[in-house]
């Protein structure tokens, strides 16, 4: 299931982070390990942030990609699932109109 996993990174511990030169391994043992489909990274109500597209195979996976970003950077996360133009052409929608008319 493709997930949009939009992530509120606080400014500690990130500053001191990257205050102390290890920020880039940290993001990169990170990332290594989701394996993201796409991930961009961007501001979020005046704190860093980013935006990563994952695929879980199963609810159960959620833990694997949140945790990481709670116990290595204190960050929120959010789960949304998201579909692609062929997952939405899937979807039925004629025939769900139709239905409920």
């Amino acid at each position: 299931m493709r997930m949009l996993l939009n992530i509120r990174i606080p400014h500690e511990p990130f500053n001191t982070l990257v205050r102390n030169g290890t920020i880039g391994d940290v993001m990169e043992k990170i990332l290594a390990e989701m394996k993201p489909e796409a991930a961009y990274f961007t501001e979020q109500n005046g704190t860093r942030g980013a935006i990563l597209v994952v695929d879980l195979a199963e609810p159960s996976q959620i833990p694997a990609f949140a945790e990481p970003w709670f116990l290595m950077l204190n960050a929120d996360c959010e789960f949304r699932v998201v579909m692609a133009p062929e997952d939405l052409r899937k979807a039925g929608l004629g025939a769900l109109g139709s239905k409920w008319q």
